[in-house]
């Protein structure tokens, strides 16, 4: 396993393979969805050893269905084991969500209630993904547009209990706490507030989109001004970790995310100073 990296990154999507290579852009790490690179061998393999030579690496899983009473999948753990053991990458992740049932899959990343009986189902499934790839994951808290009756809980209550009954780590994605914050009528300072910063590991950052309805997590704009204020209150509440940031429709040129992932840099690198001039002597 390589060392989890200090900084900002990118999602590595498929018109900037060759860009990204040529021009060798400074990147604390990359991120990839996992399900693209299961084949066993073949050029997007070789392209991943490739951009591993330049960044770190983190391993971002969409499949998984971590909440689903189906059993897990074993082809895809097992895809999903070979992809560790050969890259070694500094950080996995995957969703906390469901998308699969009697088999079948949506192509969605759907929500759980927030009940006592969740938390201890999807963190023993946790456990078994721990246990089988032999090192900690990160979980992604999601967008989430409908509100279960059956919920015991607030989110992030949730979100920390899966976390801490599972030994897992927590993937932030602040996008996704705004979005929520929003349509569920929550305040999302409280939200950061209340998670402990032990847990969280990792943050991403992404865009949305204002409709009549709400907002909708689409990962097709830029960052938008009430997710970088809020991205900089949870670094002077939880502390700064790597932030990565996600583009994944109308996908703009590289020079547009290296420019996301600046912003990025530079609001960590303000969150690292500040740390070290509130530390004792």
């Amino acid at each position: 396993m390589t060392q989890a990296p200090r900084g900002a990154g990118i999602g590595l999507r498929a018109p900037h393979h060759g860009e990204i290579l040529a021009r060798r852009p400074l990147l604390a790490f990359v991120e990839v969805h996992s399900e693209n690179f299961f084949a066993a061998g073949g050029p997007l393999l070789a392209l991943l050893e490739r951009v591993r030579s330049l960044s770190a690496l983190s391993l971002h899983g969409v499949g998984l269905s971590l909440g689903s009473a189906d059993p897990l999948d074993e082809r895809h753990l097992a895809s999903l084991e070979a992809l560790v053991r050969r890259f070694e990458p500094a950080l996995v992740s995957e969703h906390l969500s469901w998308s699969s049932i009697d088999g079948r899959h949506a192509n969605d990343l759907l929500p759980l209630p927030h009940t006592r009986e969740a938390v201890a189902h999807v963190a023993a499934r946790i456990g078994a993904v721990q246990d089988r790839l032999r090192r900690r994951i990160l979980v992604e808290n999601v967008s989430r547009y409908l509100d279960f009756a059956e919920s015991e809980m607030p989110e992030w209550e949730f979100l920390g209990e899966v976390a801490r009954r599972s030994g897992c780590a927590l993937l932030l994605d602040v996008n996704n706490v705004q979005v929520n914050a929003v349509n569920h009528g929550f305040d999302a300072r409280r939200y950061i507030e209340a998670l402990d910063p032990a847990l969280v590991a990792e943050y991403h950052l992404a865009g949305h989109e204002a409709t009549p309805w709400g907002l909708v997590d689409t990962h097709a704009s830029p960052v938008a001004a009430q997710v970088w204020a809020l991205f900089e209150h949870a670094l002077a509440t939880l502390g700064p970790r790597p932030a990565l940031v996600e583009w994944d429709a109308d996908i703009p040129t590289l020079d547009v995310l290296l420019d996301e992932a600046r912003r990025a840099q530079s609001a960590l690198d303000h969150a690292l100073r500040d740390a070290a001039t509130e530390s004792p002597a």
